[in-house]
């Protein structure tokens, strides 16, 4: 597996990857049972993304990926506390390895506990700065838009939400 991600790992092989990350989600993410989600739904099945996000392999080919579809605009890569950390770390690494670095925030559920008591952490950004939002797996999409409306009360723009599943 080693040598052929090596080989998958440029932007022209991008079709490659998209394979390559599926095969890994259906192997390592996909489980099948009863299950409750985080939005208190029960599912047969469940998608655990922090198997791949996680994953050496799997964090760089999403972070690859993901680098390819932000608009050439965006200032920032931001995601909520725990599932998007990885996505959003992958994705900002990548971007510093294209010569485009990228920051990231990661948005907390609830304000931090002491000191700034802040929602955001990361670098400060311009008002209106220009954020895509990241999600490993979207069932209802309430914590996309948890992230969304954070990022609007911190005054930036959210161009775009990015979901793996």
């Amino acid at each position: 597996m080693n040598n052929q991600f090596q080989a998958l790992s440029t932007p022209k092989d991008l079709p490659l990857l998209r394979h390559f990350l599926l095969d890994l989600f259906c192997k390592l993410a996909y489980q099948e049972g009863d299950f409750v989600l985080s939005s208190g739904q029960r599912s047969s099945y469940y998608i655990n993304g922090k198997q791949v996000t996680l994953h050496p392999q799997g964090a760089l080919a999403i972070g690859r990926l993901l680098f390819s579809m932000l608009p050439a605009d965006t200032q920032a890569v931001a995601g909520l506390t725990l599932g998007a950390d990885p996505i959003v770390s992958a994705v900002s690494i990548v971007s510093a390895l294209e010569n485009r670095p990228i920051p990231g925030l990661i948005i907390r559920k609830q304000p931090k506990g002491h000191g700034t008591r802040a929602y955001i952490e990361g670098p400060t950004l311009p008002t209106g700065a220009k954020v895509v939002v990241l999600e490993d797996v979207v069932t209802t999409g309430q914590s996309a838009m948890k992230a969304v409306d954070r990022l609007k009360e911190a005054g930036y723009q959210v161009e775009l939400v990015i979901a793996l599943v």
